[in-house]
């Protein structure tokens, strides 16, 4: 995420890291760029993604980010938000997920 954020930043794009207070105490995040919003929970971070995010894109990443993902995808479902959602499928990471998702 950090790689991202940093070439988003240098070519302009407006950059928000929402980080739950407990994953930034705990020196789990790298520097920041643009601007950062600590939420309480990670349940606060989802709903912040979602009133600043225009569209999802998930990037070949953690457990975590798989997490977010079904979350995002599920609300989705439920009618929640209307935003787009797709996966950056590099090298075929999420192939084994996809197949088994249909």
């Amino acid at each position: 995420m950090g790689c991202m954020s940093i070439a988003a930043h240098v070519w302009g794009s407006q950059v928000l890291g929402i980080i739950p207070t407990a994953i930034a105490e705990g020196n789990f995040v790298g520097k920041t760029v643009g601007e950062e919003l600590r939420v309480p929970t990670m349940q606060d971070k989802i709903w912040k993604m979602i009133d600043n995010s225009d569209a999802f894109i998930v990037l070949p990443s953690s457990i975590g980010t798989l997490e977010e993902n079904f979350q995002i995808v599920f609300w989705a479902q439920l009618n929640i938000h209307h935003k787009p959602i797709g996966l950056l499928n590099v090298d075929g990471f999420f192939n084994k997920l996809v197949s088994f998702l249909d």
